[in-house]
């Protein structure tokens, strides 16, 4: 009798050089220094087991939060992964996001441009990863677009679609907090950090359902447009299936992640 994992994800577009895949949420996309969990990387590598027979080496060009669902690109050879590297590293990617936030913005578009740091190099903090506004900061912008504006019994909330032009941790997350309409569900931004603190310590309990309203943030990678041999491709993930029920007014089910486990002999 043996375990095998089995990992979930859609492929979106696959060439010689590069698959695009559509990550659900949460699932992990690198092996993180904890217990050891399942990967998007892992499931890519078993999907393309004969092609690393052959000289592939998958690798991650842009990594999404364990809680953000939507496009990622994977090179399948170090050539690949270099050139990939060196598009986004000139910003030549144009990356669209949805996030679903608390509050009915008063403007249909508006951007942020305040820099962001690591809230720990400026004064003590429980949580190494958190980022906040700082005037010492990096520099940092994004533009924000009011996709739509509804009700639930909980209260008002909106669909942003998310324009980054820059890529620095955390970005759309705190300039959305920044802003005063922090994204369902994010237990680092919805406040002072506190949710993540209890999450860690408690789990998902019924308080942080209550203030929270989801599990994980509502953020999704939607559109991802890039130069490749000399045209532009571009690549689109439809919302997740939890965001897009929270936005017809369906209760969420919190499901246990993407992970099936089966037993076979």
């Amino acid at each position: 009798m043996s375990l095998q994992v089995v990992v979930s994800f859609k492929v979106i577009d696959e060439s010689a050089d590069w698959i695009v895949v559509d990550k659900p949420a949460p699932l992990i996309v690198h092996p993180a220094n904890r217990k050891p969990e399942p990967t998007l990387l892992g499931g890519i590598e078993n999907l393309l087991a004969y092609e690393m027979e052959n000289g592939a080496c998958p690798a991650v060009v842009n990594r999404l939060d364990r809680d953000t669902s939507g496009i990622v690109v994977v090179a399948k050879h170090t050539a690949a992964a270099r050139e990939l590297g060196m598009i986004f590293e000139r910003r030549e990617v144009l990356k669209e996001y949805l996030a679903i936030v608390s509050g009915w913005p008063e403007l249909d578009n508006w951007q942020c441009a305040e820099p962001i740091a690591r809230a720990g190099d400026f004064a003590p903090s429980n949580i190494w990863v958190r980022q906040i506004v700082h005037p010492l900061g990096k520099e940092c912008l994004t533009r924000f677009q009011v996709e739509k504006r509804f009700e639930r019994a909980e209260g008002r909330f909106a669909l942003i679609r998310c324009f980054p032009e820059t890529g620095r941790m955390h970005q759309l997350r705190v300039h959305l907090a920044h802003s005063g309409f922090p994204i369902l569900g994010d237990k680092l931004y919805s406040g002072d950090g506190a949710e993540y603190l209890e999450w860690m310590a408690d789990g998902w309990t019924p308080e942080l359902k209550n203030r929270l309203r989801l599990p994980r943030h509502a953020l999704h990678a939607d559109k991802l447009a890039l130069p490749w041999r000399g045209q532009m491709i571009e690549w689109k993930a439809d919302l997740a299936d939890d965001l897009a029920d929270f936005i017809a007014g369906k209760d969420v089910r919190e499901t246990p992640g993407v992970v099936i486990w089966s037993r076979h002999d």
